[in-house]
């Protein structure tokens, strides 16, 4: 069976990977994520993704390298990890009330062959967040390496109003893109699994 390489650092997207039992390797790729001026979300993300794939797999010819990166964007400006408290409590009182673009990149690099990529975007609205309840949220520690400073997946989710599109992909891996891109490499998500794996 080909190897797969999850090429991320992140536990959100190893516990998603996780829930549909596929059989993996973790390698956290080492690129630079700084957006360019003026760069587009939609670009920025595609943009991570593939150069994660690539930096991994040049060191894993044998393997199948999936990479995503995510990020949340507000009137077209990209929203980031918080740097600091102070920074997290901005981005959180800018999401307040508002809706909101949570755009994930996701890429594929296949064994000998073109890296395939794709783009998915989820709209979120927030509920209306006192200064309180945004330095309360801060205070757990949560927000500090969420893209836009919140966790759907965790206490966040206490501050979501609605989600348009895919869950999954607010927690930073859409999976129906990604047994898509998988699929289209050869790998099926429903056979490639680990020993004893099973969903849930």
């Amino acid at each position: 069976m080909t190897r797969l390489v999850l090429a991320s650092a992140s536990p959100r997207r190893r516990r998603l990977l996780d829930v549909l039992g596929l059989d993996y390797d973790v390698v956290p790729a080492d690129v630079d994520e700084r957006p360019y001026p003026e760069e587009e979300p939609e670009l920025y993300v595609e943009r991570v993704a593939r150069a994660k794939v690539a930096a991994v797999a040049a060191d894993a010819a044998d393997a199948v390298v999936l990479a995503a990166d995510t990020a949340v964007a507000v009137g077209g400006q990209l929203l980031g990890k918080p740097g600091h408290p102070a920074e997290a409590r901005s981005m959180l009182r800018r999401l307040s009330g508002a809706t909101h673009e949570v755009v994930t990149g996701v890429a594929v690099a296949p064994v000998g062959a073109e890296t395939v990529s794709a783009v998915e975007r989820t709209l979120v609205r927030m509920v209306e967040m006192t200064d309180e309840e945004i330095a309360a949220y801060v205070a757990t520690g949560e927000p500090m390496d969420k893209a836009g400073a919140y966790a759907l997946q965790g206490l966040g989710a206490i501050f979501v109003e609605w989600v348009d599109g895919s869950p999954s992909n607010v927690v930073g891996l859409p999976l129906h893109v990604v047994a898509r891109l998988l699929r289209s490499v050869g790998i099926d998500p429903l056979r490639h699994r680990r020993p004893g794996g099973g969903l849930g």
